[in-house]
């Protein structure tokens, strides 16, 4: 039977990026060495580092100005490097949910926070609109996608500072103008790459404002002074990162692949929506276009654990929701086809067919 992979993250990738990081496994670039075991000083790696970091640059459009890094430590780890590396005074943040809350939480160490807007008290089911940001903070922070509650900002905002964003869950997603942001960071195990390697976008102005001094790792200037080698680099995802970039090239590039994630929504929302038996969890408007919660409608809460078997039996893999949403959560990443979208909904109409 064939598997519908909807994990949030590690998550889906392409059969293009599986096959050429199998077969570089078992021999990286002509060299009769595994990928999993040659030196990052090697020139056939050098070429891979060189060439993911120029095609993230390509398919995003990033202007002059700005270099591009791979790093360790998640995009947790950036919570911390970010106001380390730019929190002069005073940041502004948005609180969209449990990864913002942690960055907010993180910042707090380093200086001044803002939180401008939050919509805990219902349970993040919102994005939170018409807040005000003053012009003299450092830099505003948000968190473009929100994996566990299913909301998402489809959309560069306009204000008076510098953007800093957590696009861990919807990078490549869509078209980004990167010339409104300082930085923008993003865990590779959603839309790029296994997990393990951190793509970084840092505009070369943001730094050297800041009068702490920085430990050398946590340092973006270090990082870009060597290309991302200061350190040993996570050579496999890296490699793995370069196949998902020129599959998406190959593709039709960003807004190709922004199309393709429209239509997919779309049908599930819909089918949600007609369906008798379930419900989405967020407001309308703020639905994620890459992870779709939703949950039995109240006089149907019985058969949750019903239909989490049912899907299981009819391959559908890591649709269970968050914990703190609970229900059922289909992550649709740029790698997911639409054709398992549609094996899902598929699944929803025959189980309410039995009810």
């Amino acid at each position: 039977m064939k598997k519908h992979n909807f994990f949030a993250g590690p998550s889906i990738l392409s059969e293009y990026t599986i096959k050429n990081s199998a077969a570089a496994v078992a021999d990286f670039a002509g060299t009769g060495l595994s990928i999993l075991e040659v030196s990052h000083r090697g020139k056939e790696f050098i070429a891979v580092n060189d060439e993911a970091r120029a095609l993230v640059k390509e398919l995003l459009d990033i202007p002059a100005g700005y270099d591009v890094v791979f790093l360790g430590g998640g995009a947790s780890l950036q919570f911390c490097m970010v106001p380390y590396n730019l929190l002069k005074k005073k940041a502004s943040y948005l609180d969209t949910g449990t990864w913002a809350s942690n960055a907010i939480k993180e910042a707090k160490l380093f200086g001044e926070v803002d939180v401008v807007a939050s919509s805990k008290e219902a349970n993040y089911t919102f994005i939170p609109k018409g807040y005000q940001v003053d012009g003299d903070s450092d830099y505003f922070h948000f968190t473009s996608n929100n994996t566990i509650f299913g909301t998402e900002m489809r959309y560069d905002p306009d204000l008076p500072v510098r953007l800093v964003c957590d696009m861990s869950s919807d990078i490549f997603s869509r078209p980004v103008d990167v010339s409104k942001y300082d930085i923008i960071y993003a865990g590779a195990q959603k839309n790029l790459a296994p997990a393990g390697v951190t793509l970084v976008i840092v505009r070369e102005e943001a730094l050297g404002h800041v009068d702490r001094p920085i430990p050398t790792m946590l340092n973006y200037a270090t990082h870009i002074k060597k290309d991302s080698m200061f350190n040993t680099p996570p050579v496999f995802p890296i490699f793995a990162a370069l196949q998902t970039l020129k599959w998406y090239k190959e593709q039709g590039g960003i807004a190709a692949m922004e199309k393709r994630n429209i239509e997919k929504a779309a049908i599930l929302y819909d089918e949600i929506d007609r369906n008798r038996l379930f419900r989405g969890t967020v407001t309308v408007e703020d639905r994620s276009l890459m992870n779709v919660c939703f949950v039995m409608a109240d006089e149907y809460k019985e058969l949750e654990a019903d239909f989490g078997a049912f899907a299981a039996a009819a391959g559908m893999v890591g649709i269970k929701g968050h914990r703190s949403v609970g229900g059922f959560r289909a992550s649709l990443y740029n790698a997911m086809p639409k054709s398992s979208v549609e094996a899902l909904i598929a699944t929803m109409k025959a189980f309410e067919k039995q009810h």
